[in-house]
Parts: structure tokens; C-alpha cells; sequence
């Protein structure tokens, strides 16, 4: 009995120690500070008159934009609530493609309102509960809120793309942008849903400015026929992609050959190019009268299809060659050898317009409406920064001509919201109440924070926001004049679909964040020192086997 006395007064190790355990609200005082730094450094960068952040990668590489999306993508975060807040920009980003900003700041706001009511002893529980209601509620007041738009209305599609434009470096152009947007918008158009990522490509060129910007019916890539006496034109294009080296393999000087004289050598050497022709002929047989390879392509095959009066051209980037798989139905072939007329394409044109420009356009496909975007600009920076620039736009219009459902900026949403919400709270009893109310003070920060970036004093804004939404349901902030003027009679609008994935996902993950209670992290080891002459490398594993 002694004896196990002794043992049950041993301590009992349950967690493993190399751990670093945190518990309670210590360890959500912790989540929710690195929830608030992520949104604090993006919170700089919403809204028209936001600021860029510069960003410069471990090669040097400069990125300077204002887009959140980017930021969040470029920043190396290591703690694991942080990088859930960088789930939720991507989660907004893929779903909307707008408002990743919103949602993060949004996020970093609903924790830092529940960590206030927490230390005056408000439970996680109640305030994951109330956070619940207010988001259904707060999702419900914006669609009553809406506004229905025709998808004919080319105007109001202008209009909201203008408005994803407005505050980046490129807006000066966006009239000129916008309506490239809606344009691009209507020509992929397939039973009212649009497919912007597999139909629009974006392609950057330096040289001449973004009002140089242009969209082209078809595809374009950066390069041409590789002989002179290539066609430069050819209609009824057989396309064949080629994801392989077409060069003709000389015997390896280290092989052995054992011949007895100079004519079998020559022989040789004549049966190894008629078997790269074959290899060559394969291709020509299949009926295709034009060749894209992603590799090589040597002299000795370039001559063959410059006698079967071909077009081909070498080492088109990996993208390229998926853009035409997609737009062509061509396959893209790896054994050249077993290449069969089903694996061509069809493009009604492949067309080098200028014999001195580095350019091919294909143009006119079966089952596909690919359009490019040439993005021009003076420096690679401009064009990077208008590629973000139509990459948000694009998914915008895309939203609303899909959706048909739209809501006044300028922070007239936001102050919708919040009013809305905090009539509904005075009718629930208990705490929640206390919950659905910080929902709708989070929900301001958005305006403030909008007013701030702008210049003006944020708690006047609010507070004319809120006594002019009475008379003026889309009452909002105009960035220029700082006055709270009609978003809709300006023209000045949002995507229903991006004011409510913001809302849905900021709420999600601080729930999530609210919920833990407990966090065990392995601590950093470092690597056992060896001995130099231990090191696996000093080993000669052929004289151990």
C-alpha cells in the first residue's frame, strides 16, 4: 500500500513537454492579437484613397500595391491564427474576387469588440452565439437593401467596375479599363454565367501606357514563325501542341559501337535521321498545318515543316500552351510517336500580322470564347499593378451580372447594417444582445477606417453617416469632398455578393478564433550537431553495398 501511495503522488505528464501549451484567455488574447496585426497592416490600404505597402522578396523583387489579396499572399506569416485570417482574404478573393481588405479588417475588428466584452465577463460561448444571429440577420438586411440590376445595363456594369478601380494606381485609365471589363464580360458570356478565369486572359506588355490597353477576340502570345518562309496566315488552323524536345538525338560519344568499316557507320548515322524524320512525319500526317512546342525545336525538324508549309514556333511558356489546350481542344502531347489526328486543335485563324513583330494571334474557336487583355504600361510594375487592377474588376462585373444585385458605397451599406442591427438587438434578451450590438460597431470600423485613409476625422463621418441614412437610405462618404452625399445618384456601387462573402467570412473565422481555448505548439528545435566525420556525405555507400 505504501508503495502505491508513492506512485500516485508521481505527477502524471499528459502533454507532451517539448510542447508550448497556452490556456484560457491567455490564449485568446493571443489569437486575437495576431488577428488584429494582420488587419491592422492592411486597414491602411482600404478604400479609394488607401495607401500601397512595398513589399521586396528575399531576390529583391519589389511588389508595391494596395491590393489585400496580394499583401496577404506576399507576407510570410507564421502564427497559426494569423494565417486563418489570411484564409479568409483568399476565401473572399476566390468567391467574389473583391473586398478581401473589408474582410479582413472586419475580422480584426468583431475580435477586438469581443475581447472587451470578454474582460467585463461576457462569455466566448455567448458571443459566438450572438455573432451567429447577428450574421444571418446582418445577410438578410442586405438583400432587402439591394438594388436589382438589369444585366443589359452596360452602364451600371461600367459604373461598378469603375468603382473597383477607383483608388489604384492605374485610375486615371478607368474609364477606358471599365469598359474593356464589360466588353469581356459580354463576349464570354454562356447562359448568363460568365467563366472569367478560364476565358479572359491577361497579358502584359511594356511599352506605350495603360490607356494603350486593349482586348482582342482570341488569343495572343509573344511569339513568331520560326523561318522566313513560314505562312504567316493560315485559316482553318489543325493546331498540334507539342510538350516536348523535337531535336535529333546524335548517338552518345561515350556509346559503343562495334562496326567494321566507314560505310557501316554511315549507315548508322543515315538510320538515326531517318528515324527522327519518321518522328517528324508523324506530326505532318496527322493533317496539322500549325505547330506550338513548349521545348526545342532544332534546324533538322524546323526544315521538314517549313517543306510541308507548316507554321511552328518554340518554348511557348507553360501557360500559353494550357490557354491553348483549353481554347483549341488540342491535347497537349508528350510522346511524339503515338500523336493522332484527335489530338489537334481548331482555331479558325493563326495569324502573324506584322512579318517583323514578335506575335501570333489565334482567333475563332469551336467550343470556346477566350478573349485576351493586352495590358500595356511603361514599366513592369504599372502593367503587375493594372493585372491586379482587372483581375478584381473583372470578378466584380462578373458578380453582378451573374447575381443581377447591387448596394450603394461610400460606407452606405455598412451604416445600413449596423442601424439595422441594432434594432434588432434591442428586442433579443440576454447577453447575445451585447454581442449582436459589437457586430454592429465592428461593421462601422469599415467607414472609419474608410474616412481615415481619406484624411477626414472618422467619428464626424460616422455620425453624419448615421443622421442623414434617416432621410437618405444610400447616404455615403464621398471621397473627395467628404461630404455624405446619394452613392446611387453618383454612380458609386458595390456587388451585393462582395458586401455579403465579407460579412460570412470575417464572421466565420472570428468564431472560430472565439472558440479556442487551448493551443499547444511544438517548439522550435534545433538540428543535433555531428561530427564532421559523421556526416552522411563523407560515407562511400557503393563500397557499403
Amino acid at each position: 500500500m505504501a508503495g502505491y501511495g508513492n506512485q500516485a503522488q508521481q505527477p502524471i505528464v499528459i502533454v507532451d513537454p517539448s510542447k508550448e501549451r497556452t490556456t484560457g484567455k491567455d490564449a485568446l488574447s493571443m489569437n486575437i492579437a495576431s488577428a488584429q496585426a494582420v488587419a491592422g497592416i492592411i486597414k491602411t490600404t482600404l478604400g479609394p484613397k488607401g495607401m500601397d505597402k512595398m513589399m521586396v522578396n528575399i531576390m529583391g523583387d519589389i511588389t508595391l500595391t494596395n491590393d489585400g489579396a496580394t499583401i496577404l499572399e506576399e507576407m510570410e506569416i507564421e502564427h497559426p491564427t494569423a494565417r486563418m485570417i489570411v484564409e479568409v482574404a483568399k476565401t473572399q478573393e476566390k468567391i467574389a474576387g473583391d473586398g478581401t481588405t473589408s474582410a479582413v479588417v472586419l475580422a480584426g475588428a468583431l475580435l477586438e469588440k469581443a475581447q472587451k466584452l470578454i474582460e467585463t465577463g461576457v462569455h466566448p460561448t455567448v458571443l459566438v452565439k450572438g455573432y451567429t444571429m447577428a450574421t444571418g440577420k446582418a445577410l438578410e438586411i442586405l438583400n432587402d437593401y439591394s438594388v436589382n440590376v438589369d444585366k443589359t445595363d452596360r452602364e451600371m456594369l461600367e459604373r461598378i467596375a469603375n468603382t473597383s478601380i477607383t483608388g489604384k494606381a492605374s485610375e486615371m485609365a478607368g474609364n477606358h479599363l471599365s469598359k474593356i471589363c464589360v466588353d469581356a464580360i459580354y463576349a464570354i458570356e454562356h447562359e448568363g454565367k460568365v467563366d472569367v478565369d478560364k476565358d479572359i486572359v491577361l497579358a502584359k506588355e511594356i511599352g506605350g501606357t495603360v490607356q494603350d490597353t486593349e482586348l482582342i477576340n482570341g488569343i495572343s502570345i509573344r511569339k513568331e514563325a520560326l523561318h522566313n518562309e513560314m505562312p504567316r496566315r493560315i485559316e482553318n488552323a489543325k493546331i498540334a501542341l507539342i510538350d516536348t524536345e523535337l531535336v535529333f538525338a546524335k548517338t552518345n560519344t561515350t556509346s559503343k559501337l562495334q562496326v567494321d568499316n566507314a560505310d557501316q557507320l554511315f549507315d548508322f548515322k543515315e538510320q538515326e535521321k531517318a528515324n527522327f524524320r519518321k518522328t517528324i512525319q508523324k506530326i505532318i500526317d496527322t493533317g496539322a498545318n500549325a505547330v506550338f512546342c513548349s521545348k526545342k525545336i532544332d534546324d533538322y525538324a524546323l526544315h521538314f515543316f517549313k517543306e510541308a508549309n507548316m507554321y511552328a514556333t518554340r518554348r511557348v511558356k507553360d501557360e500559353d500552351m494550357e490557354v491553348l489546350s483549353y481554347s483549341t481542344g488540342a491535347a497537349l502531347v508528350r510522346n511524339v510517336n503515338e500523336i493522332t489526328a484527335d489530338d489537334l486543335g481548331y482555331a479558325e485563324l493563326v495569324e502573324q500580322e506584322d512579318e517583323h513583330e514578335e506575335k501570333t494571334y489565334i482567333k475563332g474557336f469551336k467550343d470556346a470564347k477566350t478573349m485576351t487583355i493586352i495590358i500595356k504600361g511603361g514599366s513592369e510594375h504599372v502593367t503587375d499593378n493594372v493585372e491586379r487592377v482587372f483581375d478584381d474588376a473583372l470578378h466584380v462585373v462578373k458578380s453582378v451580372y451573374e447575381d443581377g444585385k447591387i448596394v450603394a458605397g461610400g460606407g452606405a451599406s455598412e451604416i445600413e447594417v449596423s442601424q439595422a442591427l441594432r434594432s434588432y438587438a434591442s428586442g433579443i434578451e440576454g447577453r447575445e444582445q451585447l454581442a449582436i450590438i459589437a457586430f454592429a460597431d465592428a461593421i462601422e470600423e469599415l467607414p472609419k477606417a474608410i474616412a481615415t485613409n481619406c484624411g477626414f476625422d472618422s467619428i464626424d463621418t460616422i455620425i453624419e453617416l448615421r443622421s442623414k441614412h434617416g432621410t437618405i437610405k444610400n447616404a455615403g462618404l464621398d471621397v473627395e469632398s467628404g461630404e455624405v452625399v446619394d452613392m446611387l445618384e453618383k454612380g458609386i456601387v458595390d456587388p451585393l455578393r462582395v458586401k455579403t462573402q465579407a460579412i460570412k467570412s470575417a464572421s466565420e473565422a472570428a468564431i472560430i478564433v472565439l472558440r479556442v481555448d487551448d493551443m499547444l505548439r511544438a517548439k522550435e528545435q534545433a538540428m543535433m550537431d555531428v561530427k564532421p566525420e559523421h556526416n552522411i556525405h563523407n560515407y562511400d555507400m557503393a563500397g557499403m553495398l
